[in-house]
């Protein structure tokens, strides 16, 4: 029997906010810890959200893991680099409020986590887990050695009855090109169970013209289980194995969007609570859209835990 352990893998790194050489915010940011928060809040307590990780070995990444354990997330599998540092990025906000990015994560330990010498204990503890959760940003970052590693795991694990959940959440910035983007993505779409992506990031990468294009490309590729989130259209969802046709989702209304930066990850979090408890496709999908509507309407990425916490108990309602 499997444990209860769902484990996501990727990069959080430490975030600085504010004008350049006057106050800054420190905060810290990432679409996969974004998600495992969101999936920790929604989820009941006998799930345990891993994260699987690398930090540097400083004060900053110390503060980092204290907070992410205070949202009862297990940090068993985050890794701490002594040679190589959390990554960073700097958000400056100009003086009409505009906002520019820079980052600094070539160097990072979680890009160097599948060399740490801890590694092999992780990865073999993993073949146990429910679920594997990952995104293109944890691909992306890796260099093409790891990535083979990386994949070989998810075999193994696959093969041991671990279900594989992706997001392909492309960022140009960080793939070579989209040829070398194409190919990590159908290397991994290959062994993935759910595919949870953005119509838009299919339609950049693949040309999709359409969602349905999108939904047909992935059964031809063998995933089981697709979801194709369109915004402020809901989403697209179809098990191929007991669906003949896609089901539309609609997304729920919002007065006011204040902030989009984490309505994927939030999307996914809530998503994958109701799936490991065993939910049916288009109630996970419901969840995800009722969550992602209440996150977009705030500022930041992950939003007060008092807001989220009435959300949990209307999720719990859905049929």
């Amino acid at each position: 029997m499997k444990s209860n352990k769902i484990a996501i893998i990727g990069e959080c790194m430490i975030e600085l906010s504010g004008t350049p050489f006057g106050v800054m915010k420190q905060s810290f940011g990432g679409d996969t810890l974004n998600a495992a928060i969101y999936l920790a809040r929604m989820s009941d307590e006998q799930v345990q959200t891993c994260y699987v990780s690398a930090l540097g070995d400083d004060a900053l990444s110390d503060g980092m893991i204290e907070r992410w354990q205070d949202e009862r997330i297990n940090t068993d599998w985050v890794l701490r680099d002594n040679v190589h540092s959390t990554g960073l990025y700097m958000i400056h906000v100009d003086s009409e409020g505009e906002r520019s990015f820079q980052y600094w994560r070539n160097q990072s330990a979680a890009k160097h986590m599948f060399q740490h010498s801890g590694w092999n204990r992780i990865a073999a503890q993993m073949a146990d887990v429910k679920l594997i959760f990952l995104s293109g940003i944890s691909l992306a970052i890796l260099p093409e050695q790891d990535r083979q590693v990386l994949l070989t795991l998810l075999v193994v694990c696959k093969a041991n009855g671990v279900e594989i959940v992706f997001d392909s959440n492309h960022r140009p910035a960080l793939w070579q090109d989209t040829t070398l983007a194409r190919h990590a993505y159908q290397q991994l779409l290959a062994i993935t169970d759910i595919a949870l992506v953005t119509f838009d990031d299919e339609a950049m990468v693949w040309q999709d013209g359409t969602p349905d294009d999108t939904l047909l490309r992935l059964k031809q590729l063998g995933v089981n289980k697709v979801v194709v989130k369109l915004g402020a259209q809901g989403c697209l969802s179809q098990d191929f194995q007991t669906q003949f046709e896609p089901q539309s989702i609609p997304a729920n209304s919002v007065e006011q969007v204040v902030d989009t930066t984490s309505a994927g990850d939030s999307f996914n979090g809530a998503f994958l609570a109701q799936y490991v408890s065993g939910k049916p496709l288009s109630t996970c999908c419901q969840a995800g859209n009722l969550l992602a509507s209440h996150v977009i309407q705030h500022s930041g990425a992950i939003i007060d835990l008092d807001v989220t916490t009435p959300i949990k108990a209307q999720i719990k309602e859905l049929k």
